[in-house]
């Protein structure tokens, strides 16, 4: 019996490694595979309420590690996940995404001579200004494998001479839990709760600290929500750091008394993948959503300067907005009234991405 360990810490983590899990079980008399949540993020609306609506188990380990700077978060991860590894003595470790618990677990991992296996290798936004992308380079330096979702990633893992034969294009995971989520959507009840209908409403996330750290950039997001909330109701599920900066730069004002935009906390999967799939268009700073909006061909703006993803851009339906007002402004009026183009569905985005990832790693990682 082979042990596997995949490890969550944050949000996105959870619908990537949930159909993961699903596959496995094909290989319950080969492969123990064990979830570590390292407690990076976490209350229940981000953390407990996703392995409910994706129907994970419970995580063999809780690390429990909490809020923090990079560093602290960093080192209480590799702290605690090096007890787990001695503990469990695992055979593969499986890290996904870009977050702190990403690389932490592959660090802990790697240095212990366990192999790591990273799933979304390769993703590069050329911006090292951002955290996520120093995790990722630094994630794929020491990986042994790259499962990777787009040809970009296989281009940037070759020019950084990763060896070609241990990255394989398996597609996204992501989409396999869109795919397996989408019909739960039909019982949710959140747009019958909030008034809308079909198309009425524009679904906005920000939470970037490029985006809500710095006062006149959130207050100017802020007046460009109030401006299109002129021709459509928003629908804006908040993120725990927006709000805190809303409250301390005392911007409120902007947007308190409008009752077009209604502000939800933090969602589970299924509602909010039942406000992605009706919403007219999507306004965000998110990684993921720039791929799930290209998997249900729903028109997005991503409101950054670069993105890591540029598949969704290429053939999808994803528009990168440089996150000044009158560009905002300019690409919400054409979304508006202009027609949108059609866009496609990359391939191995099909939902099977994780019967393919563990049939690889079965039978070519660790050679059962």
């Amino acid at each position: 019996m082979k042990t596997v360990i995949s490890v969550v810490g944050a949000r996105p983590n959870f619908m990537k490694v949930a159909p993961i899990d699903r596959a496995f079980k094909k290989y319950k008399n080969e492969v123990r595979h064990l979830i570590v949540h390292t407690g990076q993020h976490y209350d229940y609306k981000m953390s407990d309420a996703f392995f409910q609506d994706l129907e994970m188990p419970q995580p063999a380990h809780f690390l429990n590690v909490g809020s923090g700077s990079h560093a602290e978060q960093t080192a209480k991860v590799m702290i605690a996940f090096e007890k787990v590894c001695l503990d469990e003595k695992p055979d593969l470790v499986l890290v996904v995404g870009d977050v702190n618990s990403t690389i932490a677990a592959a660090l802990t991992a790697v240095k212990l001579g366990i192999p790591v296996a990273h799933v979304e290798g390769g993703l590069r936004s050329g911006d090292r200004k951002m955290p996520e992308e120093i995790n990722r380079l630094a994630t794929d330096a020491i990986s042994e494998y790259c499962f990777v979702t787009e040809p970009s990633a296989v281009e940037n893992l070759t020019r950084e001479n990763f060896p070609v034969d241990k990255i394989r294009m398996v597609g996204n995971t992501m989409i396999d839990s869109l795919h397996f989520a989408l019909p739960k959507c039909e019982n949710s009840k959140i747009l019958e709760k909030n008034g809308l209908t079909e198309n009425s409403y524009v679904l906005a996330t920000i939470h970037r600290p490029s985006n809500v750290d710095e006062p006149e950039q959130l207050k100017m997001l802020l007046e460009v929500f109030d401006y299109l909330s002129k021709s459509r109701k928003i629908v804006f599920p908040i993120h725990p750091r927006t709000l805190k900066n809303i409250e301390n730069f005392d911007l409120g004002g902007i947007v308190r008394d409008n009752k077009n935009i209604i502000f939800l906390e933090p969602l589970g999967y299924i509602d909010f993948l039942a406000l992605m799939k009706s919403a007219d268009f999507i306004m965000t700073d998110s990684g993921g959503i720039q791929e799930e909006t290209t998997a249900l061909s729903k028109h997005c703006l991503t409101l950054r300067t670069t993105t890591e993803r540029p598949i969704t851009i290429k053939s999808g339906t994803n528009q990168l907005i440089l996150p000044e007002k009158k560009n905002i402004i300019a690409a919400i009026d054409r979304m508006l009234n202009e027609p949108r183009r059609a866009g496609t569905v990359p391939g191995n985005w099909d939902g099977k991405t994780a019967t393919r990832i563990c049939m690889i790693i079965v039978n070519e990682i660790l050679s059962i």
